[in-house]
């Protein structure tokens, strides 16, 4: 894509409420090699896609959710949901999901494939340090240590994803 069009659609995809428009973006700005739209695209979608209020520990986590279901489903071709975390929330809740993986011995799955893409502000690690003042100072501290033996800074990341 020239760069100006993809100025352009940068421009749409801000504004843009749409998740099948996104997704199509997505897919089609993939193919054309417009790794800033795709990303300007998947950000935008998953902005939108958590019910939740934004800027609420539940919308960064639901971030973190539909981020990972959707790497993963592009991966494996096939749409992919994470079911058992999603039974795991619908039983214990957002803050006792995210506490049990700041405080888990081992990374998941879904941290090391963020990281790998370059998306560490999407980690749950991530969403603990943001919203810091609903975890005890041992679950941040544990969070805060896993991103750092990642070569992470938390000091760099966003305040907010968007």
């Amino acid at each position: 894509m020239v760069g100006m069009d993809q100025d352009k659609m940068i421009a749409f995809v801000a504004g843009c409420d749409e998740p099948d428009k996104l997704r199509t973006i997505i897919d089609n700005a993939r193919k054309r090699g417009a790794g800033r739209l795709a990303d300007a695209a998947f950000r935008r979608l998953i902005a939108i896609l958590p019910e939740e209020k934004p800027g609420s520990l539940e919308h960064d986590f639901w971030q973190t959710i539909h981020a990972f279901e959707h790497l993963l489903t592009e991966e494996r071709g096939k749409t992919t949901r994470l079911s058992r975390t999603r039974q795991k929330v619908a039983r214990v809740g957002v803050r006792q999901t995210l506490a049990d993986w700041a405080v888990a011995t081992q990374e998941t799955e879904g941290f090391r494939m963020l990281l790998e893409r370059g998306m560490p502000e999407l980690s749950g690690e991530a969403v603990v340090l943001r919203n810091a003042d609903q975890f005890t100072p041992e679950m941040v501290a544990a969070a805060r240590a896993r991103l750092e033996a990642a070569g992470i800074d938390p000091d760099g990341l966003p305040a907010r994803v968007s």
